[in-house]
Order: C-alpha cells, then structure tokens, then sequence
C-alpha cells in the first residue's frame, strides 16, 4: 500500500478492507447469516486499527465496531486527528446474496472538521473519496422532464416523517441499505437527496459526508445545524444530504412538518 497522503491513505484503506469484506463473503457464503456479519465487522475492524495503528500511530481512532470504553477514552476528544470509521456499514445488506448496498467509511476529522475520507463501495466496484471527489449531477429544478424528484431512505425502517416529506415537496422514495450507500447515491445520481432522522452515529456519516462536501452537496442536519464531528457522545440522530438546489425546499418541508 502507498501512501501519499490523508486522502489516498482513507481511499486505499477503505478500498482494501472492502476487497477482504469480498473475500470473506465469498469464503463463508450466505448460509450462516450471523455468522457472516460477525466476521465481516470482527475482520474489518481489525484490519483497519492495526493499519491505522502502523501508518498514523499518533493519531486517535473512533470505530463503530471499539469496546465502549475505547469509544469513551477522553483522550479522542483532546485529540487533534481522530480518524472515524465504519468498518461495515450496511451488515444485514453484506449478509444477503445479491445485494451491494454496503460500504466501508474511512474519514478523518481535525481540529473541528472532517478532512478527508473514503466510501467504498465493494460489490459495486468502486470507491467515492476526497482524493478525487465525484462529479456531482447537475440539477435544474426548472427542468420540466425530470419529473419527480427521489430521496434515499431505509429499505427496512424508512422514518413515516420522510413519506410525509416526500408527499409535501413532491418527491419519490427509493429504499437503499446503508447509510453510506444512501449518500453515495446522491454524488452518483441514481436519487437526489437522502434525509434520515431514526437514530444514527458518527461513524454512520463522516466518511460519506466527507466526500459529499468535497464534491460540494448540501450537508447539514434536518433543522439545517451544522454536522459536528468528535464528540463525546457519538450519537448523530438526524442528517441532510442533497444537491444543493434542493436544500432549501427540504429543509422548509422538514419545518412545515415539525411546526
């Protein structure tokens, strides 16, 4: 593995823990379900601390798969590099035959802001990163022929208030698994927003949010506050990612509604 940089180092690391989830995958099959998503966030995690151990020994790590007491270690929060990652975001997708909507997050954040970080996306062969952030789609809402608008939301537990959002500004559901695929699918162009308020963490968003702002996407939470990162408490419950013509008109449906 060479690394240049925070960036390559996020993309590489989230790129080859992807290809060892494949492997696993492949290895174990899908008969034992448990089994198979047990091994894919024990492998994983253990993957990306002992390289993140090696190649930036001095800089703290918040992982979704930590004991809790490492997640509560106070010394992450004096830290000025934290690095926050999922190791398997999307088990229940990466468990199921045929499914590719699972991802690996890799980001970092410092002093105050998140930095650089990497999405990738495994069985779909590819990996969005603040290396080389996507394109984002252009998006016209004057365009007449685009018809509908489409937000990504849970394909097992979509919140009842994003079906009242979508009827309110006129927009269409599409169920995606993980969060990091949800995300991804904005900066790709398959949906054009992605709204989430069921309960979340960090290691859930830095990485995808990472890229989403390096490719210049509307990020914030759903009352428009700013995503804050390193915190002592992990949770993230709500979040906003969509191009940004269309953040004003979502975050004024998500006030009707709460009004």
């Amino acid at each position: 593995m060479t690394i240049r940089d925070d960036h390559a180092l996020a993309a590489d690391l989230a790129t080859e823990a992807g290809e060892r989830l494949l492997r696993t995958r492949e290895r174990m099959g899908f008969d034992d379900a448990a089994a198979l998503k047990a091994e894919g966030d024990r492998s994983s995690h253990v993957f990306l601390m002992e390289s993140l151990a090696r190649l930036r020994p001095s800089d703290s790590v918040l992982s979704e798969e930590a004991t809790r007491a490492e997640r509560l270690d106070p010394r992450r929060l004096s830290a000025s590099r934290v690095w926050i990652v999922d190791p398997l975001d999307g088990t229940r997708e990466f468990s199921e035959a045929g499914r590719s909507d699972w991802a690996v997050h890799v980001a970092l954040w410092e002093q105050g802001r998140l930095t650089a970080g990497a999405v990738a996306l495994p069985a779909q062969g590819r990996t969005l990163s603040t290396q080389d952030p996507p394109k984002r789609p252009p998006y016209d809402p004057a365009d007449a022929d685009r018809g509908r608008f489409r937000i990504a939301v849970s394909r097992t537990r979509p919140p009842e208030f994003v079906r009242n959002l979508a009827y309110l500004v006129g927009a269409d559901l599409v169920p995606i698994g993980s969060a990091g695929a949800k995300i991804s699918a904005v900066l790709t162009g398959e949906v054009e927003a992605y709204v989430h308020a069921g309960g979340q963490y960090e290691w859930d968003s830095a990485a995808p949010v990472a890229v989403a702002q390096a490719a210049g996407a509307h990020t914030s939470r759903i009352d428009g506050a700013e995503l804050t990162y390193n915190q002592a408490d992990p949770s993230l419950p709500d979040i906003l990612v969509s191009l940004p013509e269309l953040a004003s008109s979502l975050l004024a449906g998500i006030r009707d509604l709460h009004r």
